[in-house]
């Protein structure tokens, strides 16, 4: 009993101790440790941090055994630890950057440095575009032509614009035509489109970084998948196959649209009229649930 009590007394006597500030940093550290866990979670990240633990349990057990020098080899591996987990863990670290880039906190704030809602010609171009894009969806769909139609956003592909030919011209049914013409030499890549205009064509884009990628596409559309991941971009896919025509958005697949849902879904989130949050993730999810065909 008086083991308890003591016991009680040293615990009370150090929470009196603890301030606001340690309260904060044990949060934030508890934050970073479950974001770090959930960020290589089913991926390769997850083995290579599993081989790093257990290194450190080898040093462990080496430095209490005294074996001089197998801790030193060790030793030696731990000191430049750092930087070899931003080599080998450089891929979801870029993630995670993009990711914080694209957050919520980090539009928001952006806001405050731009021009608010877009002008009435920004905005005529953007609906042209989408209007050019959606005729040219319906026809590559009954014609079976494959087709690839990146919408950029706030997030800039300026990179994978660089993989194509830079074009920057205004959008027509008849370009888009000519540009996925299983002639042309450009047909096989995407067309990214900024700003209501086409910016470059015959890009070449990242496939999905998912190794548990599903089987039942191909790669147009795992490279539409993985650009969408990567940015906040939305892909339109034409099936060379089917022909039907997909949307993909925040690494989630949408089937099944025709060109009034295209248009509706291409304008509702290209073209916000207020600067309220539009979230789509649901309304994907659920027709990701409900159309199971495959191509």
């Amino acid at each position: 009993m008086q083991y308890i009590y003591q016991w009680f007394n040293d615990f009370m006597s150090l929470l009196s101790t603890i301030k606001f500030g340690d309260i904060l940093d044990i949060i934030i550290v508890a934050v970073l440790i479950y974001s770090t866990l959930k960020l290589v979670r089913d991926t390769r990240a997850e083995q290579l941090l599993k081989g790093i633990i257990l290194i450190l349990v080898f040093y462990t057990i080496a430095t209490f055994l005294n074996l001089t020098m197998v801790t030193s080899i060790l030793k030696v591996f731990l000191e430049f630890s750092v930087i070899l987990v931003f080599i080998i863990f450089q891929p979801e670290i870029r993630k995670a950057l993009e990711q914080l880039g694209r957050s919520k906190f980090s539009k928001n704030y952006l806001k405050i440095f731009q021009g608010g809602l877009m002008s009435n010609a920004d905005r005529d171009a953007k609906m042209k575009a989408i209007s050019d894009a959606a005729d040219s969806a319906m026809v590559f769909s009954h014609t079976r032509t494959g087709a690839l139609f990146v919408f950029e956003k706030e997030t800039k592909l300026t990179d994978i614009a660089s993989t194509g030919t830079i074009l920057n011209c205004d959008t027509s049914p008849a370009i888009f035509a000519n540009i996925f013409f299983n002639k042309a030499p450009l047909h096989d890549g995407a067309c990214i489109v900024r700003a209501g205009k086409i910016l470059a064509a015959g890009c070449i884009l990242p496939l999905n970084s998912k190794e548990d990628g599903r089987r039942d596409i191909g790669t147009r559309h795992r490279a539409a998948i993985g650009v969408s991941e990567v940015s906040d971009a939305i892909v339109v896919i034409v099936s060379e196959e089917t022909g039907q025509i997909s949307i993909a958005r925040n690494g989630l697949l949408s089937r099944d649209y025709d060109r009034e849902s295209l248009v509706e879904v291409l304008e509702e989130y290209l073209l916000p009229e207020t600067n309220e949050k539009i979230d789509l993730t649901s309304r994907f999810k659920k027709r990701k649930e409900n159309k199971t065909d495959e191509e």
